[in-house]
This record gives C-alpha cells, sequence and structure tokens, in this order.
C-alpha cells in the first residue's frame, strides 16, 4: 500500500493517561514502566490483596485473591505434568464463570499462550478455531487427545515467570467474517491496554466490584475488564444465570457494569428488575463494536441513566486488533458529546490515528490505528497481516470522519 494515501491526525483531544508515554524508533507511542511480563502484574496484585474477594460467580465459587492465585499455579503444575510449558498453546474453552477463570490463569501461570475459544461459538467453529491454534491442550471440550474436559489438570503448584514483553501473551480470534483471525497480543499489548482503560475509566483501588456481562473469550471482556479489574485489586462479578442480574447488583454491591450496547438493550429488564436501590453503581462501560447496531445510543443511554442515575457512562471502541481499545467518549451533555450513533470517542491511551483514502485530508477515510496496544501480526497469516498494515498502522476497515478537536464519528460525509 502507498504511504502517500495515510493522513495522521495528531492528538487534539481529550487526553486520559497518567503513565508516561514515549515513542518508539518505530514511531509508535510506548509505556515506559511497564512491568516485563502479565504474570508479574498479577502475581503484585495478589499479593497486595491477597484476602480481597477477585471472582464472584453467582450461584457458583468465591475466590478471594491468594485462593484463585492457587488454584490456577495447581491447574499450571498438572499442565506441566501433561508436558505443556513456555510457548506452547493451550485453548480454554469453557462458559463464562469462575472455572474460565481459573483455567485462563492457570494456562497462562504455566507459561503457555491461553487461546481463547468462545463457548458459543458452534462446535464446529470451535473446532476450527482450536485446530487453526495449533492448540497443545485443551482445558475444556476440545475433540483432541490432550484435554481436560471434566475437571482441570492438578498438579504441584508452578508459576513459569520467564517471559518478556515481546513475548506473545495471548491468542485472541476475531469474530468477523468470512472466518475467525487469530490475533497475536503480546504483554505489551495487555499490559498497555490495562493500563489505558485503568485510566481512562478512572479505575479506583479500593473496591471496585465489576459486573462483567461481556464475553470472556473476547478482548473486550478479558482484556478490557478482566484484567483492568484484577490490577486494581477489584472484583470480577460474573452472572452466567442472566435472571440473577438484578440480584447480583444489589446483593454484591456491584459499582460499575460493563457489556456492550446489543447486551444492555437484551438484559435492560433484568438489569433493572425491582425498580429501586441501584445509586451504588458508579460505572457503566459499554464497548462498542462495529456489527453492534442493537439500540439507539441515545435512547440505551437514557434508559442506562433512569436505572443508574448515579453512574457515569462511557462508550469504548475497538477491535480484537487493538486488545479490545482506542477510543472512548463519556456520554455527557457537559462534554458536549451526546450519545449519538455516530460518535465512536476520543483516542486514548497511547491510540494514534490516521486516515487513508482519496478524503483524508478534509478528515474523511478509513480509520487507521497505531499505539502500544495494537496487535504486530495475524497468526499464521502473512497475507491479511500484509493487507491490514502498512507499517506500524492497522487498517481498521471502518470508514468515519475525524473532527478538528479529534473527536472520531462513524461514517463519512458525502
Amino acid at each position: 500500500m502507498s504511504q502517500q494515501l495515510i493522513v495522521e491526525f495528531p492528538l487534539s483531544g481529550p487526553q486520559v493517561c497518567d503513565n508516561p508515554l514515549a515513542r518508539g524508533a518505530d514511531g509508535v507511542l510506548r509505556y515506559g514502566n511497564l512491568t516485563p511480563a502479565l504474570t508479574e502484574l498479577l502475581d503484585l496484585q495478589t499479593h497486595a490483596f491477597s484476602a480481597r474477594e477477585a471472582v464472584v460467580e453467582i450461584g457458583g465459587p468465591r475466590l478471594t485473591y491468594r485462593e484463585l492465585w492457587h488454584s490456577a499455579s495447581r491447574i499450571a503444575g498438572g499442565l506441566q505434568e501433561h508436558g505443556i510449558g513456555y510457548g506452547d498453546r493451550v485453548a480454554v474453552h469453557l462458559p463464562g464463570g469462575a472455572r474460565w477463570v481459573q483455567a485462563f490463569l492457570g494456562a497462562l501461570l504455566s507459561g503457555a499462550v491461553p487461546v481463547l475459544v468462545d463457548a458459543a461459538l458452534p462446535a464446529a467453529a470451535a473446532a476450527r478455531v482450536i485446530a487453526d491454534s495449533s492448540a497443545d491442550f485443551v482445558l475444556g471440550t476440545g475433540g483432541i487427545r490432550n484435554s481436560a474436559e471434566s475437571g482441570m489438570p492438578d498438579g504441584a503448584a508452578f508459576i513459569d515467570d520467564g517471559a518478556a514483553l515481546n513475548d506473545l501473551a495471548l491468542l485472541c480470534y476475531t469474530s468477523g467474517s468470512p472466518a475467525p483471525r487469530g490475533v497475536e497480543l503480546t504483554n505489551e499489548n495487555l499490559l498497555s491496554a490495562i493500563r489505558s482503560v485503568v485510566a481512562a475509566l478512572d479505575l479506583p483501588t479500593d473496591g471496585l466490584r465489576n459486573l462483567v456481562l461481556l464475553p470472556l473469550a473476547h478482548a473486550s471482556g478479558c482484556v478490557d475488564q478482566v484484567l483492568p479489574t484484577f490490577a486494581v485489586g477489584g472484583t470480577v462479578v460474573l452472572a452466567p444465570d442472566r435472571g440473577r442480574l438484578a440480584e447480583a447488583i444489589e446483593t454484591e454491591q456491584v459499582d460499575m457494569v460493563s457489556g456492550t450496547p446489543r447486551i444492555f438493550t437484551e438484559l435492560l429488564p433484568a438489569l433493572t428488575a425491582g425498580g429501586a436501590g441501584r445509586e451504588h453503581v458508579a460505572r457503566i462501560s459499554k464497548a462498542g463494536h462495529r456489527a453492534d447496531r442493537a439500540a439507539a445510543p441515545g435512547v440505551l443511554a437514557d434508559a442506562l441513566h433512569a436505572a443508574f442515575p448515579a453512574a457515569r457512562q462511557w462508550s469504548v471502541w475497538g477491535a480484537t486488533e487493538t486488545s479490545g481499545i482506542g477510543l472512548a467518549a463519556e456520554d455527557t451533555a457537559e462534554r458536549g458529546i451526546p450519545a449519538a450513533g455516530s460518535v465512536l470517542g476520543f483516542p486514548f491511551g497511547g491510540t494514534e490515528l490516521a486516515l487513508w483514502g482519496p478524503r483524508a485530508d478534509a478528515g474523511h477515510g478509513e480509520l487507521l490505528c497505531r499505539g502500544p496496544n495494537v496487535t504486530r501480526r495475524y497468526w499464521n497469516d502473512p497475507a491479511t497481516t500484509a493487507a491490514r498494515f502498512t507499517g506500524t498502522w492497522f487498517h481498521t476497515g471502518d470508514l468515519v470522519t475525524i473532527e478538528p478537536d479529534g473527536l472520531v464519528r462513524r461514517g463519512v460525509a458525502r
């Protein structure tokens, strides 16, 4: 692709970042004080918040950080006894719940690369993802020799702490057509996304309780909600039984709810059942995707405000290739950003923007992103990598307009 069609848009809008960023030799902004690996960050937080609840599954297990870390390290030890170690692939193919979190962390602590396989995928599609990833072991139902379908591998507690920033840490598959593609996310990608989300959503360290409605096998659920919640010593609340959402909000004193616009639209009656008493909910995070057209955003924002009057609302846009993040806007009239369907948000956390196309100079074209959270390539797919990247710029495929203040809107004006 020709560089001549790329027009860069320097950061000019509201920026939320409480950590130092510096431009690397490749031109990408990077955080300067990351831990060497995701496992080290999680280990530090486990020791700092050992007695706090890390995961609560409504109707299921409740695990403190100490209990979660111990159980995950025993799964890692069991994987090691099966010959799984540094650089191997371990597919996590389980329903979202406490067991999923234990399996994901167990794969991570073994030194392997977790491969996220959505439990909602049809069996044939899940099998294709598992085969494409070259998984060496499956935690869940995988149809290959090395799999743990009924119980988790169990062995002496083990933690592999030899990973580095540039090492592959997670293989996450896109949900688009014609077929899911494996996206390689490094430790740096994940740690940068965590830092960015914590700053952008102003996550507190005094006991956040985040009801995560997003699929855990997607970047927006795992990378952008579960991991940042752990990074601030918070509690991930999971409700596999969607009929118990209102109960979960009340009994667990949930102060943050995260989902997609489609999920919020579908679950609003369940979330608001029972009427009053939800003033403790302080944050709502709506992770937008290009295929998510469930409700008029303004209508949904108003409905959520009526249900949770004390909550600040954020709309976050991203792709699997950008670790699920990239743009965000707080839905407040004071900021002059009505929750219109066209608004995608401002770049945050080191994400920089460019446009591609004949009208790029005028602010209209295909949106390109680069940043510390952006993948460097697709797994085992050099052709798609070459087609979707120009240097360090990722071609999102979304046609947008970038306004003078940096606000990105969906669609190109005629």
